[in-house]
């Protein structure tokens, strides 16, 4: 047993099964003698519903697993030569991927008996936009070792293109000035036209783009804050009737106390009675031996 092949174990099982299961393998790798193997088993995370249903998708469906993995390397490697023609096709394509792939992911969760909500749904969505912009994460969902979501990633940041490339797409930028300039024989209207139009097409579908996922991000945040008010509404009734259990139990108590001290009380008035009225018996009897005697 290795740290390694229990996460692949684990992150297959449900959610609702995972504690159970962990908990177990560190006690098996404790009463091993392994201390440090039972420490790692111990600390790993239950996977979130959303986590889990993306590993599903990479465990049930290696095959669509690699081409999300490919298409990932393919627009990072895109973005690092600044192909701009090559990013418009690939970023089609990913948005199309992606909500196939989170469709299946679903199915195979409602298989396996774990139903996805929408903001789960939409949580999975995010995990594999992840996939594609980090190599890392790419790594370990592929493998089956996610663990936790992924923080939200936008576009490739951090992903710095190809110094060549940077080059030349500065070189095309600038513009040459002074005696430079009469050196540089002036661009034809129309091809400068087309170039300035693809421009402005690839900077206003990245806007788009980003204006989605804006909108995407709000409408998940929102539900998100609606979910949490139900479960605070919800938490906040569960308290208020704990309170109120608390406050009639107390109210038990107390007529139990009092219950109990009048029991008290009355078992030592009968006790003093008792002891009277068997002073009395003894005095009837003195009484009676004495006029036995007298008779006689």
């Amino acid at each position: 047993m290795d740290v390694e092949s229990v996460a692949v174990e684990l992150y297959g099982l449900r959610p609702a099964e995972f504690t159970a299961a962990r908990d177990a393998h560190a006690a098996r790798a404790r009463e091993a003698g392994d201390k440090q193997l039972a420490a790692l088993i111990a600390a790993m995370r239950k996977p979130t519903v959303a986590v889990w249903t993306a590993g599903l998708l990479a465990r049930r469906r290696p095959e669509e697993a690699r081409g999300l993995v490919q298409l990932g390397e393919a627009l990072r490697s895109a973005h690092r030569t600044l192909d701009a023609g090559e990013l418009r096709k690939l970023s089609h394509d990913q948005h199309a991927v992606i909500g196939e792939l989170a469709r299946t992911a679903r199915a195979l969760a409602a298989e396996a008996g774990q139903p996805v909500s929408g903001p789960v749904l939409y949580e999975v969505e995010r995990i594999l936009h992840a996939v594609l912009a980090d190599a890392g994460v790419a790594e370990r969902w592929a493998a089956g070792r996610l663990a936790k979501a992924p923080d939200a990633v936008s576009g490739f940041a951090g992903l710095e293109p190809l110094p060549a490339a940077a080059l030349a797409r500065r070189g095309q930028a600038a513009r040459p000035a002074g005696a430079a300039a009469e050196r540089v024989r002036p661009p034809r209207p129309d091809a400068d036209d087309g170039r300035a139009g693809a421009v402005r097409r690839e900077r206003a579908e990245a806007a788009r783009a980003e204006l989605a996922g804006a909108r995407a991000e709000a409408e998940r945040l929102e539900e998100a804050r609606a979910a949490a008010q139900e479960l605070a509404d919800r938490a906040a009734a569960v308290v208020e009737a704990a309170e109120e259990d608390v406050r009639a139990a107390g109210e038990r108590l107390e007529a139990a106390r009092a219950a109990g001290a009048d029991a008290v009380a009355g078992h030592r008035e009968a006790g003093r009675a008792a002891e009277k009225a068997k002073a009395r018996v003894r005095e009837a009897a003195r009484k009676a031996e004495k006029l036995t005697s007298s008779e006689s």
